[in-house]
Parts: C-alpha cells; structure tokens; sequence
C-alpha cells in the first residue's frame, strides 16, 4: 500500500519538466501509464474505459469553478452536468486536473472549469465564455460534436484546442487531440507483427464506425509495411451477423500467419469460438487486437485467444496514477482521467517554460514530444498525435508487456 512519502515523492518526479530544442520536451516526468480511448465518439459500441466509472461519485464538487492563483488562464471544458457515464468521468477529469496542478506546486496558472453539459451548443458557449475572460488555452472538450462547436469559436480568437475527443476528424492545426486514437494502436501491432516474420493477413472487423476507422488504418499500415490483406470481413452484433463473415475468413486462414480482431471482450470471445467451429485454429494463426482489450477479463480468460497481441500503454504509471488519486478522492479515477491530468500538466510546464508568452503551434507540435502518465506522446501538425504503445500478450493473469513502450521518439 502507498504511503504519504510514497505519494509525495511521485508528486515531486511530476514537477520536473526537462526542455528540448525550443520547447518542452518532457512534461510531468511521473511514473507513467497505461492508456484508453476516450468516453463517447468512436468507442461508444466499444468502450475501453477501464474501471467502473459508476464506483467514481460526483457529489461534492461544483459543476463549474476557478482552480489556482496563476496569472495565466487556462479553460477547461468537461459535460459536468451530463448524465451517466460521461458525467461521471467528466468529474473525475476535474479532480485529475486539480491534482495536476497542486503536483506542479501551484503553477502561474489558473485552471477555470466550465460545464458543457455534454452538447455542442454548450460547448460553444463555453468556449465563448472562456475566451471573454482571457483564456489562453482550452482544454476538452470530451465529445467529437462539442469539440467542432467550440473549435471556430477558439480558432476565430488563436486559442489553441487540446481535446479529449477519439475521432480523428476533429483533429486539424490548432485542435490537438490529446486521447487515445485507435489508429495508433493498429500501426503499432501491425508493425510488431510485420517485424516478427508475419506478413499475410485476415481480419475480422465490427460493423460500426469503429472497425470503420479501424480497417482504414488496418490497411494502410499493411500496405505501408509489404504485407496483403489476404481476406477481410465486416460483421454485425450477434451470431447471425457474425457467421457468415467468420466462414469466408476461415476458408481464406490458410493462406495467413495473422487474424486481426479489433473489437471488445463482447465479441472477441464469440468470433474465436465460431472460427474453431468454421474449421479454422485461432492457435494456428498469431491474432493480433488494439486496446480495446486492455484489462478485459473476457479476453484473458479465453484460451483460444492466449498468446495473442494486442497494443496498449505500459499499465505501470495507470497503476501509480490511481493509487494516489484514491488516496486523495477515496474512489477510483474513471480511465480518462490520466488524460486531464497530463493536459493540464503540459500547459503548466510550457507556462513555466515560457513565461508570459503565448502557447503556440510550434510548441505544442515540439518533435521531441512530452513524457505524461500515459508515456511518451506528441502532438502532429494535423492535429493528431503519436503515442508511444507496448505490445502485450495475451495471458490468463493478464496482459504481458513483450515489447515495451519507446521511451522517447527517434
């Protein structure tokens, strides 16, 4: 069990900021983390967003406010008010943030919270306001629908957008995404695969905009690497929907060394279980998944699926992450907590860095990228980002880290 000095020493590792080149190059040097896609947008047929989020209360904050006596206003715009879950990780965002700056010992930064109530006109109203009362940054929104509301709003005024949003087109010069986007994850275990000798591959993707975005990505980083696309199959929820597709990619299997799944542990079980039954052996081919299977249960408790690949963070700095917040909140971070937290993190040491300058393109999209909770990350010219993932093994205690995360970016 942590300790007050255990809490107080990963406190103080966050305050160091190291500079590269121009800009930051490490913000929030903490003990690392373990990522997940955000609430919402592509993952809501699919939702990787670790612990229970219903075991995180929302009583006892305000659904809006100003945190820190700095100079330099930051905003941060969350669906407070909505209901279920995203209200819910939306006030565990919030007490990330106010972790965030109380670990950067009270930067000159004042943190003002405001509520989008998780709609696009809410956001823009948000995002007007914030920026009336000098905001020089926005962070959030969570939602891809709030985001392109408030976006103009803070483009019109040069106020740079990190948001939380997983839908990749809402990403453009001057909206960072700051979440987990899915197509990292693919690049990530195709590229491992391709390095292990694998070079032909089958896919077995979820009808939805998920496994949309997914396949984009599935095939690009394939081609991109030498291999082919032997065979590929969409499929709805359900047997019906998911037989027929699962017969076709069984007959093509023995022309592949690699399955791809890109879903959750409510499908990937069941589509495993259908191939043996078409003919084909999981065990035989290496199947490779994405994040949605961090920490799922149903996943590592699926023998067919033992051995398999998957991208995601090191877990290691999400474990320390939510030891210290449960010390300090009593309950559990909902997943996307670690992302306020290092957002907020990272404006703090670009303020400390440059201070009284404005928060620019150029700093911001720093080749070097940042170092948060959730490892090493930078921010793309596009808007986008590239994050630094393992690739861990399917076991039936877990998942294994066989490659680890780069450290930094070459």
């Amino acid at each position: 069990m942590a300790t007050k000095n255990d809490d107080a020493k990963t406190a103080r590792q966050t305050r160091r900021v190291v500079l590269r080149g121009f800009g930051i190059g490490a913000a929030a040097l903490s003990a690392g983390c373990s990522g997940m896609g955000n609430l919402g947008d592509l993952f809501s047929e699919g939702s990787r967003t670790g612990p229970d989020m219903a075991s995180a209360p929302t009583a006892g904050l305000p659904p809006a406010g100003e945190l820190g006596p700095g100079q330099t206003r930051i905003a941060l715009i969350l669906p407070l008010s909505a209901s279920g879950n995203a209200g819910t990780a939306a006030q565990s965002m919030r007490k990330a943030a106010e972790m965030a700056l109380a670990d950067f010992n009270n930067p000159d930064v004042q943190l003002v919270i405001k509520d989008d109530g998780g709609t696009a006109q809410g956001a823009q109203a948000a995002a007007q306001q914030a920026i009336a009362e000098g905001s020089k940054v926005i962070l959030g929104p969570l939602f891809a629908h709030a985001v392109n509301a408030a976006a103009p709003v803070a483009r019109a005024s040069q106020v740079p957008v990190i948001a939380f949003s997983t839908d990749s087109n809402v990403a453009t010069r001057g909206v960072y995404l700051m979440s987990f986007l899915p197509e990292s994850d693919v690049e990530r275990v195709v590229d491992y695969a391709i390095s292990k000798g694998k070079r032909s591959f089958v896919a077995l993707l979820p009808d939805n905009t998920y496994g949309r975005v997914v396949e984009a990505a599935f095939k690009q980083a394939v081609a991109n690497k030498g291999g082919r696309v032997v065979a590929l199959e969409r499929y709805q929820p359900g047997d019906a929907g998911m037989q027929q597709a699962v017969r076709r990619v069984a007959q093509a299997a023995t022309r592949a060394d690699a399955l791809f799944i890109p879903d959750s542990g409510d499908a990937v079980p069941r589509v495993a279980q259908l191939l043996a039954a078409a003919g084909a052996n999981p065990q035989r081919l290496q199947v490779l998944g994405t994040g949605l299977w961090d920490n799922d249960p149903r996943v590592y408790a699926d023998a067919a699926l033992d051995g398999a690949w998957f991208a995601a963070p090191d877990s290691k700095g999400f474990k320390a992450f939510e030891t210290r917040y449960r010390n300090k909140f009593g309950e559990n971070p909902a997943r996307t907590a670690t992302l306020a937290y290092d957002a907020v993190a990272l404006v703090a040491a670009l303020v400390k860095a440059q201070p009284g300058q404005p928060i620019t393109s150029e700093a911001l999209t720093n080749p070097s990228g940042f170092t948060g909770i959730d490892g090493v990350f930078r921010f793309r010219a596009d808007g986008t980002n590239q994050r630094g993932l393992a690739i861990h093994k399917v076991t039936p205690s877990g998942g294994e880290v066989i490659s680890g995360a780069p450290k930094r970016f070459g």
